[in-house]
Formats: C-alpha cells, structure tokens, sequence
C-alpha cells in the first residue's frame, strides 16, 4: 500500500461518520427537539407527559385525578350511567341526573365497597327509597321533591338545627311570609267600609247572646282583622323577604369535603311554605334543590323566589323511578 493509497483510506474512513451523522439528522424530525437547549426540552417533555393542576401550576401524571401537589381535583370520570365527563370530585351528574359514585354512599357519605346492597354504615338500600309523602324515589337522604326526611340520620340532623334560634327564627318568618301570600287585600275603600260594618255586627250580636245568657255587662273581644290594603301587604312581604332571606345568608352552605354531608344540611335547613331555589357556588347555578348539583360540596344557600318571582330555576329532571 502507497503512502498515496493510506491518505486516502483515511480521508475515507473520517468522512463517513460525518455524512452518517449529517443523514441521521436529516431523516430526525426537527420539531421534536428544541432550538434553545436541553433544559427547554426537559420542560416540553414533562409539559407532553403530566397536566399542569389549575389551581398550584403543579404537574401531575397524565391518569392523575388530583394533584399530587395540593389534593385538588384535576382529572375527569365517566359517567357509569351516560358516559359523560365529570370532575372527579362531582358525585352526580348533571346530564342524565343520576348518582354517580360507586364507593361512597348517597345517603350518608360512608365509604363502600361496590357490591353491597346496603349501606353498612347507615343501612340505607342502594337501589334507592320512596318517599312515603309523595312517592318520589330517591337516591339521597331527604326527598328531593318535597324535602322529607328518609333516614334516621337525616331526621337526627333536623331535630338538631330545630334547637338553633336562628333556626327557629327562619321557620317563624317562612311562616309568616306564607301566611302573608295567602292573605287577600282590600280592593276597594267599599270592601274597607263593609268589613267595618261585619265587625260591628258581630260585636252587636255577641253582646247580645252574653246578655240573654245573664252576663250583665259583657266583654266582647274584638277580632283583629288580617286583612289590608294592597300597598300594606307588598310592604310587609317585601320585609319578610328581606328578613328570611338574611337569615338563609347566615346558614349558607360552606365549603366542605363531603358532597353527600353538605347536600343532607342544606337540605335540613330548608323552610317549608316559601319558594325556594338552591344556588350553588360551582356554577352559580339556580337548582330546585342540592340534589341536581354535582357539587354541592363547593357551598351554596337557598335564595328566596317568592311566588311571583321571574328568577328561571334550572329544570333537574329528577328520577321517578
């Protein structure tokens, strides 16, 4: 071999390499790589493999359903019953409203294993109960229809709150405000003249009965008129509105971790007699009750509607059966 020959051997062997590597790079994707260096390609890599949580900025695996970081939920779940998405920390949802958990009952909030037919925890029946007042079945603790109480622990819980004065205060003013939604105003100064004229006769008459009974001087005691004039009912309402409706304010919903504990007190505190709508705070949504919200762990109060209200309440569909 030729001192010529060796050169170029060598010139051959160093520049294979090279036109190796320059088709190697030539066949690679260069959008798969960074132009500014490894670390902004570290960065890409864990951006394309975790979710960044929503609340802390924290990156999680990609099947994560809370973050690893601060415990809020991140994820979604399937619905078992319509296949739709929902936050994993929802418990009903929204599009076919049905209970959605599995492991954790509806009633009392206990942790379950999948296959019992009742809870272990308060006995409750899976499959769901009807409400002995107006046979709507049910997969939570109080009717989602009229409001009663259909387990033990639900009625220990109403029991409870009826101790509360602030309690007491707002059955009183829900009575009151329903009492007033019944009463029939003055239509005419004629209509105020004729129920003086009727109560005057009925005083005359009532004396008249004590003294044949041998009463000599008889006290008829006057019967106090519920009846007023149409301006004097708005404002007594407006006030019982206003009033029952601060008194909801201070027994809102606060946030808590249970959605099953926060729907049973809501639904606990809740006044007959009156309109009501349920307004959550996940999404600022005006339900019939805590029951047609998915979370109604997130807080929310009662609001007062009156029976003349405009304020669209959302239509829950609820389950008969």
């Amino acid at each position: 071999m030729t001192a010529n020959n060796a050169s170029d051997i060598d010139k051959t062997n160093t520049a294979r390499p090279a036109m190796q590597q320059a088709e190697l790079a030539a066949e690679s994707p260069k959008s798969s790589y960074p132009t500014d260096g490894l670390a902004n390609y570290a960065v890409q890599y864990q951006a394309a493999e975790g979710g960044a949580c929503p609340y802390c900025g924290a990156q999680n695996e990609p099947e994560a359903m809370y973050c690893a970081s601060c415990g809020e939920p991140i994820g979604k779940l399937s619905c078992p019953y319509c296949g739709k998405q929902m936050d994993a920390d929802a418990d009903f949802c929204e599009s076919c409203h049905h209970y959605a958990k599995k492991d954790v009952c509806s009633y009392c909030g206990s942790h379950l294993g999948g296959n019992e037919a009742y809870c272990p925890s308060c006995g409750s029946p899976r499959g769901g109960v009807a409400c002995p007042v107006c046979h709507t079945m049910n997969d939570f603790a109080f009717c989602k229809q009229c409001g009663t109480a259909l387990t033990e622990e639900a009625r220990e819980m109403v029991k409870e709150l009826q101790k509360d004065p602030e309690y007491q205060l707002l059955l009183e003013t829900a009575a009151e405000l329903s009492r007033l939604d019944d009463c029939l105003p003055y239509s005419s100064e004629t209509d105020v003249q004729r129920e003086q004229a009727n109560a005057k006769l009925r005083q005359r008459v009532l004396t008249l009965l004590a003294k044949d009974e041998g009463v000599e001087n008889p006290v008829v005691e006057r019967k106090q008129s519920n009846r007023m004039t149409r301006g004097e009912l708005m404002d007594k309402k407006r006030q019982q509105m206003e009033q029952l409706s601060a008194i909801l304010e201070r027994l809102a919903v606060p946030p808590v971790d249970s959605p099953v504990k926060a729907r049973n007190f809501a639904m606990a505190s809740k006044p007959v007699g009156v309109r009501l709508a349920w307004m959550c705070n996940y999404k600022h949504a005006m339900h019939s009750s805590p029951c047609g919200c998915a979370k109604p762990h997130l807080g929310g109060k009662w609001v007062v509607l009156g029976k003349s209200s405009s304020n669209e309440v959302k239509d829950d569909k609820y389950r008969h059966g």
